[in-house]
C-alpha cells in the first residue's frame, strides 16, 4: 500500500481555518474524490504514523467563474477531510 497512499492523500491544507484545528488535533487534506473515510484512514495512518480517532468528509462541488470579457468556466471541485487524531499525536504541518 506505499504507493497507493500518496494516491489518496494528496496534500495537507494550510489555511487560517485549518491552522486552528491543528491546535484541537484536527488537520485537514486534500485527498481523491474516488476513495472513503476507511481508506484515508488508513492511508493518513501509514504516512504519519499516527492514530486516527475520525474521519470527516467534505465535498466541494465545482463553481462558475469568469474569465476575460464574456467568457465562462469552471473551477474544478475537490474532496477534503478533517481528521482528529488520538490525544498526544501530532503531524508536522508547515
Amino acid at each position: 500500500m506505499t504507493g497507493k497512499q500518496f494516491d489518496i492523500v494528496k496534500f495537507p491544507l494550510v489555511t487560517e481555518k485549518s491552522n486552528d484545528g491543528a491546535a484541537l488535533g484536527k488537520y485537514t487534506f486534500c485527498v481523491n474524490k474516488k476513495f472513503g473515510k476507511i481508506q484515508i484512514k488508513k492511508a493518513v495512518e501509514s504516512i504519519y504514523n499516527v492514530k486516527v480517532e475520525k474521519v470527516n468528509i467534505i465535498t466541494t462541488p465545482r463553481k462558475k467563474k469568469k474569465y476575460r470579457f464574456r467568457i465562462e468556466g469552471y473551477r474544478p471541485g475537490y474532496k477534503k477531510a478533517v481528521v482528529t487524531l488520538k490525544e498526544g499525536d501530532k503531524i508536522a504541518i508547515t
